[in-house]
């Protein structure tokens, strides 16, 4: 199909092509016909056709001014369908899910510009924390570094971040030539299924969460020396924090696993109070 607008590479505009990747794509995404669906960047619409014969509401949103008129053509008559043009890292998603999920569990499925994927999943995680599953496509690299642990190459704080919150599964691998324009890399569709509670007790998950980031924040540091400009601590209160948890004082983030970290937020919450 030729399409009458001109893809933007400022958007990272790559569109998935051939019914058989969408209809796995949504089987694998744990959409059900009770389910509202945020989708994130619909382009030509592929996604969004098969979402709403799956889902019982569709909420788009799109960055592009040039596909509004595509996609109101192609969905505008479907009163389970709404388009919202904008900025997902600017749009207030929980306003949107009061306005339009009221009553609905909701799951979001999106294929991401690879550039923004750290900070649409972050965005998601600390404003949607209800929702039942984020689905994603996602450069396959980066799905790799969503279930990596200790001591693997990528290890970070989304990766802890993700498994804290969700049981994190690879659904499927994309091939570039799925997508039109092709990508450089493959692509992975990510499942992020919401746990009933967090996979561990890390208490004040404010505390956790900027344990995890200041961790991660300087690499190349101890943790101790992370902790200290993170939660303006001296050495020895960092020092005493690290001990409490049973962890060396020479340790750094990559090496510690999430019961580490949620051992070690205790501690610092028990410091700092």
């Amino acid at each position: 199909m030729q399409e009458p607008f001109r893809k933007k590479k400022k958007y990272g505009q790559n569109f998935l092509i051939g019914n058989t990747v969408v209809k796995r794509i949504v089987a694998g995404s744990g959409i059900d016909a009770d389910c509202g669906v945020l989708e994130i960047g619909p382009g030509a619409g592929a996604l969004t056709r098969e979402l709403l014969s799956a889902a019982k509401r569709v909420v788009s949103v799109e960055i592009d001014g040039e596909l509004i008129p595509i996609l109101e053509n192609c969905f505008g008559n479907d009163s389970r369908f709404t388009l919202i043009h904008g900025d997902i890292l600017k749009t207030d998603v929980s306003a949107l899910l009061r306005e339009h999920f009221a009553g609905m569990p909701v799951c979001v499925c999106a294929n991401l510009p690879y550039y923004i994927t750290t900070d649409v999943l972050t965005k998601l995680m600390r404003e949607l924390p209800q929702a039942k599953s984020i689905a994603v496509m996602i450069q396959k690299e980066v799905g790799d570094k969503l279930l990596s642990g200790p001591g693997d190459d990528g290890y970070g704080s989304l990766a802890v971040m993700c498994q804290y919150r969700y049981h994190v599964m690879r659904a499927l691998d994309v091939p570039a030539a799925c997508f039109n324009p092709p990508p450089k890399v493959d692509s992975s569709f990510m499942v992020l299924e919401k746990l009933e509670q967090p996979r561990v007790n890390a208490g004040d998950e404010e505390i956790f969460t900027r344990l995890v980031r200041s961790a991660f924040a300087m690499r190349r540091k101890t943790l101790l020396n992370n902790l200290v400009s993170g939660f303006s601590l001296n050495r020895e209160q960092a020092a005493a924090c690290l001990a409490a948890a049973n962890l060396s004082a020479q340790a750094r983030a990559e090496e510690l696993s999430l019961e580490d970290f949620a051992g070690l937020a205790i501690q610092l919450q028990n410091t700092i109070r």
